[in-house]
């Protein structure tokens, strides 16, 4: 790391970004922050429990001297998937916890934000707060994941429920679409700025495009109704052998929250239900059926490479945007050393990566060399559709 970080400016940094976790999870009743409704899906409270873990565990007990461990058992509960730092509650049984109470929830989350600001009266050494930065940055992860989390919860529900946070909800896209085309040629991706970043956006390097476009705006759902109805899938023909057999097997025939109901298209948001925005991006869409839209349409989905070098003339932000790219390291790429190097680089495998954000990611992590990465049948994250031509 080249550049020098300030402590206060971390300190209001991480006050902000502890706070807007609570601020999120302000709708939602107590009954709320416990149910787990599919593997991917963890309660709202165990996302403040491990991220109010990741300081306690990488940080306080490295550099608060005589810092006692708030609840030894939160070390299992709250972990994620660190290896290396012990046994932990499987994935899809973190919805069976009932205890700890979401108010030993919150007052974990007290105590780990007073020990920090005690840990700040000191002299930081730059390597806690590199930690801190990345402690930070994690959490912002996980508020997006929450956002995701939050939604599948209350959708999931008999009774209707809001969550009431409007800034979620979509804008049209243009109603014209224009390409921007790339030249065939050599180009440089990856990280380059004196600036945070994760370690799968590193090394910059060389990659060799073949000419290309890309759309200026994402697939709306007017586009993809379009294809819902042209009964694409139950064309074959248009999938991978893989997704066909995977949306044959769980009965899929639109996209995640969309609903149909005498005859007409329905959409939940997280601020209501609805009737489909025919004008905005169509979203909760898994790679399958990205990939499958594209063929449809006679095009492709982009790779990672052809966005980067695109991205600057594109209009991004909304969702999260499947790429044709396996994630993969990039060439000459180290993985960090202990427990951080599980990371990234542990999941290079078998996922597919999405570049840009979506109106739920933390601005900080909006940048065109972040690389997102899902597997290939997962939409119930903000996923969309962008096209690219080749000629």
């Amino acid at each position: 790391m080249s550049y020098q970080l300030i402590p206060n400016q971390l300190l209001s940094s991480f006050t902000e970004t502890r706070d807007h976790s609570l601020f999120i999870c302000k709708p939602l009743k107590t009954e709320d922050f416990v149910v787990q409704t599919f593997e991917n899906v963890s309660p709202p409270k165990w996302h403040l429990g491990h991220t109010s873990w990741f300081f306690e565990i990488f940080v306080l007990q490295q550099f608060l001297p005589n810092y006692k461990l708030f609840n030894q058992h939160f070390l299992y509960i709250f972990n994620s998937y660190y290896n290396h730092m012990g046994h932990r509650v499987d994935r899809d049984k973190r919805g069976l916890l009932t205890r700890p109470t979401l108010k030993e929830v919150l007052a974990y989350q007290t105590y780990i934000n007073e020990a920090m600001n005690e840990l700040f009266k000191n002299d930081v050494p730059q390597e806690a707060l590199k930690l801190i930065e990345i402690g930070i940055h994690h959490e912002q992860q996980h508020q997006e994941l929450l956002v995701y989390d939050c939604k599948h919860i209350l959708a999931s529900q008999v009774i209707p429920s809001s969550f009431a946070h409007k800034a979620y909800d979509l804008q049209p896209e243009s109603k014209t679409t224009e390409w921007h085309t790339i030249d065939e040629g050599l180009y440089e991706i990856g990280h380059e700025a004196n600036s945070f970043c994760y370690d799968n956006e590193k090394p910059r390097h060389k990659v060799y495009l073949e000419k290309a476009a890309l759309a200026n705006r994402l697939t709306t759902n007017q586009e993809f109704l379009k294809f819902v109805e042209d009964d694409a899938y139950q064309n074959h023909k248009l999938w991978h052998a893989e997704a066909w057999d995977y949306m044959n097997r769980h009965q899929i025939y639109a996209p995640f929250y969309w609903r149909k109901q005498k005859g007409k298209w329905s959409e939940y948001k997280l601020s209501d239900e609805s009737d489909l925005k025919l004008e905005c991006p169509v979203m909760h869409v898994s790679y399958y059926e990205a990939a499958a839209f594209a063929e449809w349409a006679g095009y492709q989905l982009p790779t990672e490479a052809h966005w980067e070098v695109c991205a600057d003339r594109l209009n991004w932000g909304q969702l999260w945007e499947w790429t044709a790219s396996a994630y993969l390291p990039y060439p000459k790429y180290k993985k960090p050393n202990g427990a951080l190097g599980e990371y990234n680089a542990k999941f290079m495998l078998n996922q597919k990566v999405l570049r840009g954000a979506s109106v739920a990611t933390s601005e900080k992590h909006s940048r065109k060399t972040y690389r997102n990465f899902f597997h290939a049948h997962e939409r119930w994250m903000f996923s969309g559709i962008r096209l690219m031509k080749t000629f």
